[in-house]
């Protein structure tokens, strides 16, 4: 089993800054790619960035210049810098990591947490 945890969420004015951390742990073999999501109310999940195991990044254009994620492989842990934040980037954001459990023979798996809540006041 294998449980991806996020934290760092919060209120927060228009232009300020957050930083999100999400914490693969469990009977864990190999983390593939680690995944940012979020979902506004009323809007369908929307991928924000990711980063491979090699540490190459993608991010939506929304969030380009002011986003950054980031990931320490030897904590099984990603991270999104979240800066100039704006009322839009409002969401519920979702950890998302493709990941290879011990004991599999072939094939990788999706994960998601539960989610953390990013409130940005104008």
């Amino acid at each position: 089993q294998v449980q991806l945890v996020e934290s760092g969420g919060g209120l927060v004015q228009a232009g300020g800054s957050l930083r999100l951390s999400c914490l693969a742990s469990g009977r864990i073999l190999r983390i593939n790619d680690m995944s940012w999501y979020r979902q506004a109310p009323g809007k369908q999940r929307e991928l924000v960035a990711t980063i491979t195991s090699g540490g190459s990044t993608n991010y939506a254009e929304s969030v380009k210049g002011r986003f950054a994620i980031s990931r320490d492989n030897a904590k099984n842990t990603a991270y999104l810098q979240m800066n100039s934040l704006k009322p839009e980037d409002t969401a519920v954001y979702f950890c998302n990591a493709v990941v290879t459990p011990y004991g599999t023979v072939v094939g990788q798996y999706n994960y998601w947490g539960q989610g953390t809540q990013v409130t940005v006041s104008s």
